[in-house]
């Protein structure tokens, strides 16, 4: 890939990156980044988003029916509350200045 006789290539140590280094000029001319193990790839891109559309959905799913089961039981509850509330004696409350 090197086109002059002053041109090296060369792998980087770190990333694995290739690279051109002109000796001449003591510098990098140029520079091919490594094929990165994070990419996607095209072929697998509509399964993620069809599997990541379907989790969504189970989980908006499970939220309604969360919600759904919510509001009978908080009725359960307020309704026991009333029904003990009728049942307690009423009595009058009592106040600071009342017990001097």
């Amino acid at each position: 890939m090197a086109t002059l006789k002053s041109e090296r290539e060369m792998e980087c140590p770190c990333c694995g990156a290739t690279l051109i280094v002109d000796v001449n000029l003591g510098r990098v001319v140029s520079h091919k980044e490594p094929p990165s193990a994070h990419s996607v790839v095209l072929d697998n891109a509509q399964r993620a988003l069809q599997e990541q559309a379907r989790r969504r959905e189970a989980i908006f799913e499970q939220s309604v029916q969360t919600e759904k089961g919510r509001d009978d039981a908080l009725s359960r509850r307020f309704e026991e509350a009333l029904e003990q509330a009728k049942k307690e004696p009423i009595t009058k409350p009592l106040r600071n200045f009342d017990l001097d």
